[in-house]
């Protein structure tokens, strides 16, 4: 039997908690259709997140190595966003859940109204 306690090192758990929010993958997938893009890009793509949220969020994939931020030395500065090498290989898998969730969309909702 396979087990997923809470003690340890569980990087399903530790996975899941990172990109299992809200705006997580959506960040990546936005930065994947579009390639490099500044903030306000991104905010403008995914208009129902705030700025304050974008930051988080782009922080935390930034700190787990599957986003990167670049600064130039500009007046004022300019500020790029782009998908790691690591970040890239998540992406057939997202894909995959956003496929799923495309196909499989309207028969939640019927269970949900059944509920």
């Amino acid at each position: 039997m396979k087990n997923f306690h809470p003690t340890g090192n569980c990087p399903v758990r530790d996975v899941i908690c990172r990109l299992g929010d809200k705006w997580s993958m959506l960040v990546l997938i936005t930065l994947n259709a579009n390639g490099t893009m500044r903030f306000s890009d991104i905010h403008k793509t995914i208009e129902d997140i705030s700025q304050r949220m974008l930051t988080v969020t782009l922080r935390t994939l930034e700190s787990d190595g599957l986003v990167e931020r670049k600064i130039y030395a500009e007046v004022p500065p300019r500020v790029e966003y782009y998908l790691t090498d690591t970040g890239g290989t998540l992406i057939p898998h997202l894909e995959g859940l956003v496929g799923w969730a495309l196909e499989n969309m309207d028969t939640i909702l019927e269970h949900r109204k059944g509920s």
